[in-house]
């Protein structure tokens, strides 16, 4: 009598190494060589992309795969580029702060209850506003993402 190999599906929990490298081929997530993830999808650790290719894969699977532009975190979206005005900054974090082009900053959600990210990308010469992105940072572009499914609950 053989039992059946788990396969994915939607809600499984599952223990996996995985690997997410953007399209200049570095890795931005990787497992392979630390102690496995483990996670549950629909939870929203993976994009619904990345957890769709998942589905149906049998528990012992290692396989690359390949996501087109805007596939896996969606296209770029320009509303997201937004511009806001020092005072909200200063009000948001310490008065004193200082910021560059590149860096990260978390933002409070309106309802306080969480926080968002964005890049900021340029800096008003006047100092009256700064341009931040709130794209994910993968938006629009491919990515390759290598799993190895080492458990399937």
């Amino acid at each position: 009598m053989t039992t059946a190999v788990p396969t994915v599906q939607p809600g499984s929990f599952l223990t996996l190494h995985y690997r997410l490298a953007g399209p200049d081929g570095a890795d931005l997530v990787n497992t392979f060589n630390d102690k496995p993830a483990t996670l549950s999808l629909g939870s929203g650790e993976l994009s619904p992309d990345l957890e769709a290719r998942l589905i149906g894969l049998a528990e012992g699977t290692r396989t690359t795969i390949e996501l087109a532009a805007g596939e896996a975190f969606g296209p770029r979206n320009p509303e997201l580029l937004q511009r806001v005005g020092m005072g909200l900054m200063r009000e948001l974090g310490d008065p004193d702060e200082t910021w560059n082009v590149g860096d990260v900053v978390q933002f409070p959600t309106p309802d306080g209850q969480g926080q968002f990210a964005g890049v900021l990308r340029e800096l008003d010469p006047a100092g009256a506003w700064a341009l931040f992105d709130f794209n994910h940072p993968l938006a629009g572009q491919s990515v390759t993402f290598e799993v190895q499914l080492i458990g399937v609950l």
